[in-house]
């Protein structure tokens, strides 16, 4: 979109947030460099640039907006709705690949050189793979300086920094201000400079308590409000993860979803909020290098830098579905913070209730999951890896032979590599080596494909809830003409499963109370 300067600028004019994200603005006399909904008089057309990322923003030696605070922006929706290598890249960027593996280690993952990916990454978003990850080290280290008390130090290492000299010299060239001053900025709108309650002009805050008053002071713990793209209907997005909740590893507690993580450096624990402008994240972490992984792996399962606009006006243009949408504006599609985990749950759900399937992985959790601490409520261990699961005696499980020999042939191959689900993985390819599986058929390897590798297209015409909801509104139930009547949907058909399984009256449509 930033090519297109004058569908830019009426944007940049009329301070429309839903472009927020999409591309960033830079202005040539300020040098600095904004999000298309900033609260500032728009400058003049011609001192307006427009870049794809904010990376390419700060590669061409733009500063970030102090009062828009455009790295806060929702990522940008292109990026979950395609699976080709551009966009796995951006996705293990955004995970922290970069810092932990390298460049190597990114075009490895995708099966690349190092210099192929460089260059694809430069013709669409207009900076590399280094550069990409330094803007994501510079957002990190702005949310560890302003809602932590740990030592610069401490931070310019958990952020990613290799040196102390790397940390300070690029939060002064991306903010403009040393660390310590961005720190004592942000102590100030926490005391209430602000008028806005730490919320940005565009609903979202970057790194403020979540209702506004000063971080928590709890060792481990970061309060931040994670930013969306408007509306967002919460009610199947919460009430999902809470109704398939796995006793041990997720739970509803005080208005919030909760669950444990499984990261590279440790674990943590994740409180989830849903609030009209923002959703409210609370993090425990056990090792601070954590974060960045934890905050994309949140606002994947939570499906935040969807664009709910351009979704509801596709589907808007079946009539049949025009109701439907128009009722409840914003879905969003439930996902999962780890791919392998939610695969080994859908092959114990299989042909069961969700309290069966609830009860078979706790059972795995109890046996093979790694125990946490969670003095804030009832969590109690990891969810078990792929490894852990490996060694596992298939005459314990609790499920028929054949659903035996399922399970133990995915953990097999998710534990040996030769199946890898995640934010790298080539959708088409993972379908195929799935369905090759015993015990696969279409809608497991769909609703992996779409809950597990994110597709925003994956679809369930042989779901009974799906053919049910088809046939009270009149759509074709039989696989087939649904499947057709569908094609008008792409490619956003998982969006419209949410809309057609919220038709009926089950937990996974309410929010919980």
């Amino acid at each position: 979109m930033y090519t297109d300067t004058e569908r830019c600028v009426r944007a940049v004019r009329s301070k429309d947030a839903r472009f927020d994200g999409w591309f960033f603005t830079a202005v040539l006399t300020t040098g600095i460099y904004c999000r298309p909904s900033c609260p500032v008089v728009p400058p003049k057309a011609e001192n307006m640039t427009f870049y794809p990322s904010a990376a390419a923003c700060q590669q061409a030696g733009f500063r970030a907006c102090k009062r828009c605070r455009p790295d806060t922006s929702p990522g940008s929706p292109e990026w979950n709705a395609r699976a080709d290598a551009v966009a796995r890249a951006v996705r293990l960027i955004q995970d922290g690949v970069v810092d932990r593996e390298g460049v190597p280690g990114l075009a490895g993952r995708l099966g690349y050189s190092a210099r192929q990916i460089e260059r694809q990454l430069l013709a669409e978003l207009g900076a590399g793979p280094l550069a990409l990850a330094r803007a994501q080290r510079a957002q990190t280290a702005r949310l560890l300086i302003e809602t932590t008390g740990l030592p610069m130090a401490d931070i310019a290492f958990a952020a990613g920094f290799s040196s102390i000299r790397a940390f300070n010299d690029t939060v002064r060239e991306v903010f403009a201000l040393s660390p310590s001053e961005l720190r004592a900025r942000g102590a100030r709108g926490t005391r209430g400079a602000r008028g806005t309650r730490g919320t940005d002009p565009a609903g979202t805050s970057g790194a403020r308590g979540t209702d506004g008053t000063a971080p928590t002071a709890t060792p481990g713990v970061i309060s931040l409000r994670l930013p969306f793209r408007a509306p967002l209907n919460p009610d199947n997005l919460f009430g999902h993860l809470a109704a398939t909740a796995v006793p041990g590893v997720e739970e509803w507690r005080d208005g919030a979803y909760r669950r444990t993580l499984s990261l590279p450096y440790g674990h943590g624990i994740v409180a989830l909020s849903p609030r009209p402008d923002h959703i409210a994240c609370r993090l425990s972490l056990t090792d601070p290098r954590d974060l960045t992984l934890a905050i994309s792996s949140c606002r994947r399962m939570l499906d935040l830098d969807a664009d709910p606009v351009a979704v509801d006006e596709q589907l808007r243009a079946d009539p049949l579905l025009t109701p439907l949408v128009d009722k409840a504006p914003g879905r969003r599609v439930p996902r999962t913070v780890d791919a392998a985990e939610f695969a080994v749950r859908a092959v114990l759900g299989q042909q069961v209730s969700t309290a069966a399937a609830r009860t078979h992985a706790a059972r795995l959790v109890t046996a093979h999951g790694v125990p946490v601490d969670d003095p804030e409520g009832g969590l109690t261990h990891l969810f078990p890896s792929p490894e852990a699961l490996a060694a596992l005696d298939p005459e314990a499980l609790a499920l028929p032979r054949t659903r035996r020999t399922t399970l133990t042939t995915l953990v097999a191959a998710l534990a040996d590599g030769s199946l890898r689900l995640g934010p790298d993985s080539d959708w088409d390819r993972a379908r195929e080596q799935l369905i090759a599986m015993p015990g696969f058929g279409p809608w497991t390897v769909e609703v992996i494909a779409m809950r597990a590798l994110g597709d925003p297209d994956a679809f369930l015409p042989t779901d009974l809830g799906m053919r049910r909801a088809a046939a009270g509104l009149g759509l074709p139930s039989t696989p087939a003409a649904l499947t057709a009547r569908a094609a008008a949907w792409r490619p956003w058909r998982a969006y419209a499963v949410q809309y057609l399984w919220a038709t009926e009256d089950h937990a996974i449509n309410h929010l919980p109370v």
